[in-house]
C-alpha cells in the first residue's frame, strides 16, 4: 500500500500530525525542582542554627544561592518559564534569603541583645520580602538589566552567612554583639535602597573578553576551595561595597 503515491502521502502525514514532544510537561518541572531545592537549603540553615551549629548552618545559604541562579536559567534555557515558577522562586528566596539569614544572625549573635536583637531580625526578613517584590514588578517592567537597584536579596544574605561562617563560635555577651547589628542591618538598608549593584548579565562568553573571565573564575574557585572561610567573607564585603563606592564616584563626577 504504501508503494502507491497516496499510501505514501498517508505515511508522512501520520508523522508529522505526531505530538511534537511527549515529554514537554516533565520538563516544566525541572526549575521547580532546583526551587524546591533551594527552599530546602533555607529550612536546613534554619535547623541547624537553632541547634547552635553554626558551621554547617551558613553554608546552606551559599547552596541555596547557587540554587537561585540555576533554576532561572535552566527555565529559559528549556523555555518553562510560567508565572507560577516566577512566584514559587520569591516564595523560596523569602525563606532561603530572608528568614533563614535571620534566624542565624539571631542564634548567632543578636540573641544575646534581647529585644533589639528580635527587631534587628525582623527587619532583615522585612527588608528581604520588600526587596524581592521590588524586584519582580520591576522585571516585567523591563529596565536596564545591567544593574540591580538595591542589593540582591542572595548578597545581603551571603555578607551574613559569610561572617557566621569566618567566626563560628557564637557571640555569647552583649558587647560583642553590637557589631553584629551593623552586620545585619547593613545589608538590609541596602536591599531597599536605590544604588545600584552590577548584576554581571551583559558579559558575553562568547567575546574576545570571555577567556579572561573564564580565568578568573577559575582563580576564584580555586581560592575558594583552599580557603573558604576568607574569600567567601572578601568577596561578600566587596561586593556590598561595591555599590557604595560607585555611588560615592558618581556623586563625585555630578
Amino acid at each position: 500500500m504504501l508503494s502507491s503515491p497516496e499510501g505514501r502521502l498517508r505515511f508522512f502525514r501520520r508523522a508529522d500530525d505526531r505530538p511534537p514532544q511527549r515529554f514537554r510537561r516533565g520538563v516544566y518541572l525541572i526549575p521547580g525542582l532546583f526551587t524546591m531545592g533551594n527552599m530546602w537549603c533555607g529550612y536546613a540553615c534554619i535547623v541547624n542554627a537553632m541547634r547552635g551549629d553554626y558551621e554547617t548552618a551558613a553554608p546552606f545559604i551559599g547552596f541555596a544561592y547557587l540554587l537561585d541562579a540555576l533554576d532561572g536559567r535552566i527555565a529559559r534555557l528549556t523555555g518553562a518559564e510560567s508565572e507560577f515558577g516566577l512566584q514559587l522562586d520569591s516564595l523560596a528566596d523569602v525563606v532561603s534569603f530572608g528568614i533563614a539569614p535571620a534566624v542565624l544572625a539571631y542564634a548567632w549573635g543578636l540573641s544575646s541583645l534581647g529585644r533589639l536583637g528580635w527587631a534587628v531580625g525582623f527587619l532583615f526578613v522585612a527588608c528581604a520580602a520588600m526587596r524581592l517584590a521590588r524586584f519582580n514588578i520591576q522585571s516585567a517592567g523591563g529596565g536596564d538589566k545591567r544593574y540591580f537597584v538595591g542589593i540582591p536579596s542572595p548578597a545581603a544574605a551571603g555578607v551574613v552567612a559569610a561572617t557566621v561562617f569566618f567566626y563560628p563560635s557564637g557571640l555569647d555577651d552583649y558587647r560583642a554583639a553590637l557589631p553584629a547589628i551593623a552586620v545585619v542591618l547593613i545589608p538590609a538598608v541596602m536591599m531597599v535602597s536605590t544604588i545600584r549593584y552590577r548584576s554581571f548579565k551583559d558579559l558575553d562568553l562568547r567575546s574576545r573578553r570571555s577567556f579572561r573571565v573564564l580565568i578568573l573564575i577559575s582563580v576564584g574557585i580555586v581560592a575558594i576551595w583552599t580557603h573558604p572561610r576568607g574569600v567567601l567573607l572578601a568577596l561578600s564585603y566587596a561586593y556590598l561595597a561595591s555599590g557604595l563606592i560607585g555611588y560615592a564616584i558618581s556623586r563625585f563626577r555630578r
